[in-house]
């Protein structure tokens, strides 16, 4: 069983930074691919950025160049530094960890971006 928890979620301002960190419970974490999605209000939910477990990386093009996934195969966290915040990236940001044929989600960390 796979357990996510996301922290680091709160009020920044736009031009802001913030990290989020996802901490991951369970067993061979390195084998799983990494994700960070965002739900606003009325939303779907979407894709921001994805890292494979060997360090791939993919990112939403809204957020190329702004977020950087990462992650810590030893501490078995994933993270996502923002920068250069704007009010749109306000959302609730959720971690996800996927094998293919299983996905796991965490409960999600709201971040809002004030104008």
């Amino acid at each position: 069983q796979v357990h996510l928890v996301e922290s680091g979620g709160g009020f920044v301002q736009s031009g802001g930074s913030r990290k989020l960190s996802c901490a991951f419970s369970g067993i061979a974490f390195r084998i799983y691919m990494m994700a960070w999605y965002r739900q606003a209000p009325g939303n779907q939910r979407e894709l921001v950025a994805r890292i494979s477990g060997n360090g791939t990386t993919n990112y939403a093009d809204d957020v190329k160049g702004r977020f950087t996934i990462s992650r810590d195969n030893d501490k078995n966290t994933a993270s996502l530094q923002m920068n250069s915040l704007k009010p749109e990236d306000t959302a609730v940001y959720y971690c996800n960890a996927d094998l293919g044929a299983r996905a796991y989600w965490g409960q999600g960390t709201q971040v809002t971006v004030s104008s």
